[in-house]
């Protein structure tokens, strides 16, 4: 098994990396785990991660300057069906459009928009933005990711931007900080995380251990 975390510049790459090579060792079977942005390294790529750290605008900008990067993670992800995992703002590129800072176009793998969170909270609630912090997971859909997953769980987040899906089916779980706001979100072999798993101790080793174990 290749599994190849995607290095567009946006940082946070180390500690997603050393926690899958220390599940994947416990799978007993060869396996490699990448850090590159070579077309030629996602190609022969078997599960692909898109880490995220900072706005969605530069973050989308990094991977346009790639040249082909689209269209190669384009064709990996939906055309051969690769598994592939996006994480916070990683994920949050999934979607038809951003509003941080700038209205910025995504990769419209999910439809719906990246919203500010403070147009949706109630300041009633005293709530900080950015949400940052740990919260369980309220389950919209029975799914194989989630396997020994309780609310007892715990995740780390920090954003202050939040995923509106447009279908709600593609929705697995929700947090809430006063509004619910999607934490694991799939469209057919695409997942994405808004928490950070890499930050979120042995419960977040238990998620990633179980979306490795998907073919």
């Amino acid at each position: 098994m290749i599994v190849l975390i995607l290095d567009y510049g946006s940082g946070n790459i180390k500690s997603v990396y050393t926690s899958i090579k220390k599940i994947l060792y416990s799978f007993n079977k060869p396996f490699e785990v990448k850090v590159s942005s070579k077309l030629s390294e996602i190609r022969k790529a078997d599960k692909i991660i898109l880490p995220g750290v900072g706005s969605f605008d530069k973050c989308m900008n990094r991977i346009k300057k790639i040249i082909d990067l689209v269209e190669t993670l384009e064709d990996q992800v939906i055309i051969k069906k690769k598994p592939f995992l996006g994480v916070c703002v990683g994920m949050q590129i999934l979607a038809d459009y951003g509003f941080e800072n700038k209205k910025t176009k995504g990769l419209s793998w999910i439809n719906g928009n990246v919203k500010p969170l403070k147009n949706f909270i109630n300041y009633s609630q005293k709530l900080k933005i950015p949400h940052m912090g740990w919260n369980n997971l309220s389950f919209s859909q029975n799914n194989n990711l989630t396997n020994d997953i309780t609310d007892d769980d715990q995740f780390y987040f920090v954003h202050s931007y939040f995923f509106d899906i447009k279908h709600k089916q593609n929705i697995i779980c929700n947090t809430k900080y006063g509004v619910d706001i999607p934490a694991i979100i799939n469209r057919d072999n695409i997942f994405g995380f808004q928490f950070h798993p890499e930050k979120s101790g042995k419960s977040g080793f238990k998620i990633l251990n179980n979306w490795l174990k998907i073919s």
